[in-house]
């Protein structure tokens, strides 16, 4: 079974979607789980884990209303804002929905590079536990310090890296990321999403040859069992289609076994997500 662990869905509001530049104007609409199926259809996906992109808990209720009435949505990663004081009763109500496996921050999105360390953020996730959820990272290379002393903190929690950390591939900078994602893949409750690279790249010529230095770093690092494949769809059309995407990572692993193919296509995010 094929499944995309990261994607998103929205009704495009340009004030809430802001993040959305005139670089990305192309995904300025809405993106529905019916547009969605169609390039599933195209692409042998059979399923997939949305994951939040607005910060409000309208967002998370959202997704679990699609995921309701579309089957192939198999899990959703939603936000809640864990340095509020009723975090636990938050978090008590979402995990009466089976489809909720977990949450995310725009921590990328914090000015503060230790977000991730400060003592109320940092109560919030020492909850997740309780309820087994899961944590996905999103983070850019200069906040990995931060991480890696964030997931040294709670090894019962499962957490994992979104888009590789978004190395600067663009620019070509790699060893200071390369350095800090070995050390956070260290940690075994740490995965990480294969995702989100083309459009670190530069959006009109990046190459498959460009990203394979990051993918196969990632790849040594944190091994077949805790890598898994994720699109970026809809933020993937910025640089390219879901197509490109898809078989960039394809490609890449084919070097691998069957089933070593066959966990970073889906086994692995089945089993993280309890899927």
């Amino acid at each position: 079974m094929v499944i995309d662990s990261h994607q998103h869905f929205w009704n495009y509001e340009p004030v809430k979607h802001g993040w959305i530049d005139d670089e990305m104007a192309v995904i300025r609409r809405d993106f529905t789980p019916e547009d969605l199926q169609k390039v599933y259809a195209e692409n042998g996906v059979d399923g997939c884990v949305v994951v939040q992109a607005d910060q409000t808990l309208e967002e998370t209720n959202f997704l679990i209303d699609l995921a309701s009435k579309n089957s192939f949505i198999k899990g959703v990663v939603g936000w809640v804002d864990f340095r509020g004081d009723d975090i636990d009763e938050v978090l008590e109500h979402y995990s009466k929905f089976d489809v909720i496996k977990g949450f995310r921050h725009v921590v990328q999105g914090e000015a503060d590079h230790n977000f991730l360390l400060r003592d109320n953020f940092l109560k919030g996730i020492s909850k997740l536990e309780k309820y087994d959820f899961v944590y996905d990272i999103l983070v850019f290379p200069h906040q990995l310090g931060a991480v890696l002393e964030f997931v040294a903190r709670f090894p019962n929690i499962k957490f994992v890296i979104d888009h590789m950390a978004k190395p600067y591939i663009k620019d070509g900078f790699y060893d200071g990321w390369a350095v800090l994602i070995r050390e956070v893949a260290k940690h075994p409750n740490v995965h990480c999403k294969l995702s989100g690279m083309i459009t670190e790249a530069d959006y009109k010529t990046w190459t498959p040859e460009q990203l394979e230095p990051y993918l196969q770093l990632v790849l040594n690092a944190f091994g077949a069992d805790r890598t898994m494949f994720g699109s970026d769809w809809p933020v993937c059309l910025v640089a390219g289609n879901y197509q490109s995407v898809k078989e960039t990572i394809t490609n890449f692993i084919a070097k691998l076994s069957p089933n070593e193919q066959r966990a970073i296509m889906g086994k692995n995010a089945i089993k993280f997500y309890n899927l």
